[in-house]
């Protein structure tokens, strides 16, 4: 049996979908702190038990029978992060998972500019000391989170944001359909983190400033702003303190050239080329039109 946690949200969602076109629904389960919301999966014979990361003994119940769980990384950080992972990893280890593969990120590193990449690297660490097989799959920078950014430019045609640098830009339906294939097709291929699995270029927002006129026929203007105008212009919009600061992160970080390994393992695993951004922003518009 394979384990995902997370299973309701962007990417573990995709993930099982995916695993579903490969496995039985007997083989796959589901780890989510409310089971309500995978009511959907019960019903196709996907076990579905309630997991949450703050509480330990509801994991180990949740990653019974587990061959290899699928841990996807908390949407939180610091200490709360990496916490909420160790009570996985520790889980995993009681229940007597046989691998866990984890969704990190292509910037992991102690000393990124990016307090994620941080909360990776430790998480990596758990797992390099949990005494388990694990595969640490380097995900591209969700290519969701630039479209975030450029909420604000829909409507003004001006992507005023701080100095950035270039970024892999990924997909999460590229990324899920890769963890899919290490779970079922190239189980113990990938010991340790995997190569960057990223978007076929890194791009800057001038770049993508570019890409966004194409995509729609308009006009796009690159703006820089400085990184405290831009703090303040978050906060007068409601963002906490610590999310604004962890947003400029990013901008610090790919200045400083975490985000801009681009590899072929992606394609690789999937089989095709990865989404180009042009062609992600094009059908997230269009799903999603401005007011």
């Amino acid at each position: 049996m394979i384990i995902v946690t997370g299973a309701t949200g962007k990417l573990g969602s995709r993930v099982v979908e995916r695993l579903l076109e490969h496995l039985p629904a007997e083989q796959v389960g589901v780890s989510v702190r409310d089971p309500g919301k995978a009511a959907d999966l019960a019903e196709r014979g996907v076990r579905v038990r309630r997991g949450d990361f703050d509480d330990p003994a509801s994991l180990v119940h949740a990653f019974e029978g587990a061959r290899q769980v699928l841990l996807v990384s908390l949407d939180r950080a610091g200490e709360e992060c990496v916490a909420g992972h160790r009570n996985a990893v520790d889980a995993a280890v009681k229940a007597g998972v046989g691998r866990i593969v984890y969704t990190s990120q292509m910037g992991a590193a102690h000393d990124s500019a990016f307090q994620p990449c941080r909360d990776h690297a430790r998480t990596e660490d758990l797992l390099r000391e949990s005494g388990l097989p694990w595969t640490s799959l380097r995900n591209g920078f969700y290519a969701a989170s630039a479209l975030r950014f450029l909420e604000a430019a829909r409507h003004t045609g001006d992507i005023a944001l701080p100095a950035d640098g270039p970024v892999a830009w990924t997909g999460h339906d590229d990324l899920a359909q890769a963890a899919a294939a290490i779970l079922t097709t190239e189980e113990g291929r990938f010991e340790g983190p995997t190569p960057p699995l990223t978007g076929p270029a890194a791009l800057d927002f001038d770049a993508v400033a570019k890409i966004a006129a194409r995509a729609t026929g308009r006009s796009f203007t690159r703006t820089v702003v400085t990184d405290a105008e831009y703090r303040e212009q978050l906060l007068a919009h409601g963002a906490p303190a610590p999310l604004a600061d962890l947003l400029l992160g990013v901008f610090d970080a790919a200045r400083a050239g975490e985000f801009t390994a681009v590899g072929p393992t992606l394609a690789e695993l999937t089989g095709r080329e990865p989404a180009p951004f042009g062609t992600l922003l094009a059908q997230a518009w269009a799903e999603r039109p401005a007011p």
